[in-house]
């Protein structure tokens, strides 16, 4: 009989698992989940709460147990527009919306979504704020209105339409007098334009223009715009616009419980947020260009936004943005920043993107060739 087979060796190997066994036990019971309560800024069924979930998710698989993150719909625990104070209070743990919704509290936090950005995309404003100064200055706006929170920008979205409309417009003077939903700086642009202004949180808008309260609203997307019921209220929507052309998501964490954790869920969560970015970004466009169809299918019609009306909403960006950089000095200052990266970050990207319409239209324009 070999020794491996004799029944010492198999005794003492099962001692010395038992006693591993034991070791271990008290290891496992001391890796306990922390628990984070988060609410989103939009409804259960829209494709943003998607990717609240979609983000916790990936961090909640990565912790492997030792971190939960649970995210409930707008109005669960407050108000859409309530979020940044129930973050900073501890009412939540965390949330996730735009920066934008914050605009009341600080004109330059309208910033990170609303305007042309000097030409940049919403990537490109996500780079300037990881890479050329906005993270900072964010954390300096935070700071000044006393929100004690950790902010992580992600997900940049596509170019927002005008809005959905009932009776299409295709020009400048058809705004004035018109009732219209948009949020952040656009608020000004449009009031500016003539419209009559009402910020509603996205889970109010359809019903408002079903009853009539308001003749037009814009709110981000397709895969949103279809699933909100839009369709069902307006057959018009006019595509284009510069009021909301680079905006991205925020995932907010209360600074106290962020600060309590340990620097690897720390880690994790920072690259569950860029994993989220890439994952959201694919997902908007295959779900975005599918519900773009669905809506054609359902006698939706869709308009180009006339470039006189982009015209005018650059004229009056400009008026508001002279007017608030005059009143707020981190206003005056967040702009300066945007300006400087944009001016060599929007030039390389002009000179060396292609127009991507080209090839497109020989492939699948009038006249194209079938394959």
């Amino acid at each position: 009989m070999t020794e491996s087979k004799s029944p010492r060796r198999r005794g003492l190997l099962k001692g010395a698992a038992i006693a591993a066994g034991a070791m271990s036990a008290p290891m496992v019971a001391m890796a306990q989940t922390t628990s984070l309560r988060f609410q989103s800024t939009w409804p259960a069924k829209d494709i943003f709460h998607e990717y609240a979930n979609d983000f916790a998710k990936k961090v909640n698989d990565m912790a492997g147990g030792r971190l939960k993150i649970e995210v409930l719909p707008a109005g669960a625990v407050v108000p859409a527009f309530q979020l940044l104070e129930a973050v900073n209070k501890g009412t939540l743990d965390g949330g996730h919306g735009v920066v934008a919704y914050h605009y009341g509290k600080n004109s330059a936090l309208a910033l990170w979504g609303s305007g042309p950005a000097y030409g940049m995309n919403s990537n490109m404003v996500l780079s300037w704020h990881e890479y050329g100064g906005g993270k900072a200055l964010l954390e300096e706006i935070y700071k000044s209105i006393n929100m004690d929170v950790v902010s992580f920008l992600y997900g940049p979205m596509q170019v927002q339409p005008l809005g959905w409309f009932k009776k299409p417009v295709s020009q400048v003077a058809q705004m004035k007098g018109l009732k219209f939903r948009t949020v952040g700086l656009a608020v000004d642009v449009f009031n500016d334009m003539g419209a009559a202004v009402n910020p509603l949180p996205g889970g109010e808008i359809v019903p408002a223009l079903d009853r009539g309260l308001i003749d037009a609203a814009e709110f981000n997307n397709a895969s949103s715009d279809r699933v909100l019921g839009f369709p069902d209220v307006a057959k018009n929507c006019m595509l284009q616009s510069f009021h909301q052309s680079g905006e991205q998501f925020e995932i907010l964490f209360n600074k106290t419980k962020y600060n309590a954790l340990p620097a690897e869920l720390k880690a994790i969560i920072t690259y569950g947020v860029q994993a989220a970015s890439a994952d959201m970004s694919w997902k908007m466009i295959d779900r975005n260009s599918s519900d773009y169809i669905e809506l054609k299918k359902a006698k939706v019609n869709f308009y180009k936004t006339p470039d006189s009306i982009l015209k005018a909403q650059l004229d009056a960006w400009d008026k508001v943005i002279g007017k608030k950089a005059g009143e707020n000095p981190l206003f005056k200052k967040v702009l300066d920043s945007q300006r400087a990266f944009a001016e060599r970050a929007v030039a390389w990207d002009n000179d060396y993107n292609i127009n991507f319409r080209m090839a497109y239209d020989r492939y699948f324009g009038k006249g194209a060739k079938k394959a």
